[in-house]
């Protein structure tokens, strides 16, 4: 696996633990308050589309000129 391919997969793995986070606080706020975790809770959501949109910007136009 090239280093742009784990690239793709270190960024796909973040959205999915980003996203999970954010759902967790946010469909299960009860259980994230008690564990401290609420505050993150919009953070998380916010990098969640922030990481989405980088990997859309690295797939498109980056990936195309890095020469592994």
């Amino acid at each position: 696996m090239s280093l742009k391919h784990f690239h793709v997969v270190f960024l796909a793995i973040a959205i999915l633990a980003d996203a999970a986070f954010w759902a967790w606080t946010h469909f299960m706020p009860r259980e994230a308050a008690d564990a401290g975790a609420l505050p993150f809770g919009p953070y998380a959501g916010w990098l969640c589309i922030i990481l989405t949109a980088y990997s859309a910007y690295y797939m498109v136009r980056k990936m195309r000129s890095i020469i592994v």
